[in-house]
């Protein structure tokens, strides 16, 4: 048996920053939803903050399914 050690680290070094990169945005949809709250208390709008964070979740959910789908198929 002999491994691929470049792949290996092609395939390491991908799904780190993948990983990094979902971690960001997950947190890009916590702090619109956090907006929202501040601005609900405050009395004022915030349909850009959910609509968003609503953009940010549906980005981790597609990834999510990419990622299940490789795995799949």
């Amino acid at each position: 048996m002999k491994i691929d050690w470049a792949a290996l680290g092609s395939v390491f070094g991908v799904s780190l920053v993948i990983t990094v990169a979902m971690v960001g945005v997950f947190t890009l949809g916590i702090v619109g939803l956090s907006r929202r709250e501040r601005a609900v208390a405050q009395g004022e709008s915030a349909g850009l903050a959910v609509t968003g964070a609503y953009a940010c979740f549906a980005a981790c959910a597609a990834v999510v399914s990419y990622g299940i789908y490789l795995i799949v198929a």
